[in-house]
């Protein structure tokens, strides 16, 4: 812990003798005797560090580490590269914070606009905010983007993920504003249910999942153009291993983008901390929440970097403002950008492949087991919904071979597949299925 020591004892001394005190406890001076603790804290004594990692590794043995993980809605076991655990954890970045006196941070600045690029490259968009506290939170600032003296209906549709469809409703409920949920029908949007639920010119904007909850591809493109009809805004709220390989949100004619940037290189780690990622096109940039970090040269005309706008802040604008984000997740938003560094293009694509490849091929061969069928036609991607008979039994049989097999929903397993399961993988949990089945 020494490095995270800024002075020592000496230099604490003269500080204070600058300012004309002789100890620690003068700074609290105008504090009333009373509220001063004049006892120990009731805590047990220090330990080393040795004692420390034994107590830990005691209460870490008592987690259950699955070998194979075929589960996703939402949080998604990929490979992490070595280098994308190393390189956050360094002190000057690990120890940083939001930057207030932006000018002196200009490190951590160039990793937020080195984000917020390589975001728009994903997305398709033109500029990116420095990052939001989650994909959920995300969507319901994209919400609020959309929403305006006439407008202020939300429609979002129901094969978005159930925490979703929750964040933004309990957004809605915080500003008196109205939740609408679009119905499904096969799995996907119903299209023609949009369009109705579009007259009346009061929605503001209307946010679809890409892949959706179910895994299943949307008809984004189509029900873009449907929004656009009616004179609302079009949200899409974005897998970004997928966006690796299928069209990007700027060429289904989204207005904004958002997404859960866990897949690019942070660990699953119960939930969290995770990271929302926000693009949109150049005519709405004054509506992005938080911060965005711009490019620009000092008086010297080298590159330097500033904080460009927080335009919606409550810090800001106060009474007018329409969001209350004035943070970032800077250090998730580095390890994020470092992944994508390191994964490159091709890399993503690869990943992406992978898992489409890989789900696939398990859905098939769980289909091929007598009793087992898909609950959806249509293309998905690393995620599926499977009708099985004996589920409870399959998923408690699955548990006992040391693999964490799909989410129970009342209509069947939802499976998910990421490139770390190899065919091995999927072969033994196959046969245990059919084990189960038989």
């Amino acid at each position: 812990m020494g490095h995270y020591i800024p002075s020592t004892e000496a230099q604490q001394k003269q500080m204070l003798c600058d300012i004309g005190l002789n100890d620690f406890k003068d700074l609290y001076k105008d504090v009333p005797a009373s509220m001063y603790l004049d006892r120990k804290l009731d805590i047990p004594e220090g330990k080393s560090e040795l004692e420390v990692q034994r107590a830990m590794a005691s209460i870490a043995s008592r987690n259950k580490v699955y070998k194979t993980v075929l589960r996703g809605a939402g949080s998604y076991d990929h490979y992490i590269p070595s280098i994308v655990r190393y390189i956050p954890a360094k002190e000057e970045f690990l120890t940083a914070y939001t930057p207030y006196q932006a000018e002196l941070s200009q490190g951590v600045l160039q990793s937020i606009f080195e984000y917020q690029t390589m975001i728009c490259m994903l997305t398709g968009m033109d500029v990116s905010n420095a990052s939001v506290y989650d994909g959920a939170t995300a969507a319901a600032e994209a919400a609020a983007m959309c929403r305006d003296r006439k407008r202020r209906v939300t429609l979002i549709s129901e094969s978005t993920h159930p925490d979703v469809i929750n964040t933004v409703r309990t957004y809605c409920f915080g500003t008196d504003d109205e939740l609408r949920l679009v119905p499904c029908k096969d799995g996907k949007t119903d299209k023609e249910a949009l369009k109705q639920m579009l007259q009346g010119a009061d929605v503001s904007g209307f946010y679809v999942q890409q892949p959706n909850f179910f895994g299943l591809f949307e008809d984004a493109t189509e029900l873009g153009n449907i929004v656009h009809e009616a004179g609302a805004m079009f949200i899409m709220g974005c897998n970004p291993i997928a966006l690796a390989i299928m069209k990007t949100p700027a060429e289904c004619g989204a207005d904004i983008a958002v997404g859960e940037g866990q897949p690019l290189g942070l660990p699953m780690g119960y939930g969290g901390p995770y990271l929302g990622f926000m693009a949109t096109t150049a005519k709405n940039m004054r509506k992005l929440p938080g911060r965005i970090v711009g490019q620009t040269t000092d008086s010297k005309g080298e590159r330097c970097f500033v904080l460009s706008l927080q335009a919606r802040e409550q810090h800001i604008r106060r009474e007018k403002a329409s969001s209350n984000i004035c943070s970032n997740e800077a250090l998730c938003a580095l390890t994020a950008s470092v992944y994508m560094a390191a994964m490159g293009p091709s890399g993503m694509k690869e990943v992406a492949s992978q898992c489409m490849a890989k789900a696939h091929y398990l859905a098939a061969e769980l289909c091929s087991i007598k009793g087992v069928k898909m609950c959806f036609d249509g293309r998905f991607f690393h995620e599926f919904l499977l009708d099985m008979p004996k589920a409870d039994e399959i998923l408690a049989k699955l548990d006992e071979n040391g693999i964490l097999g799909g989410l129970r929903t009342s209509d069947g397993i939802l499976w998910c597949v990421t490139e770390k399961a190899s065919k091995v993988d999927l072969d033994r949990t196959v046969s245990i299925v059919r084990e189960v089945l038989a």
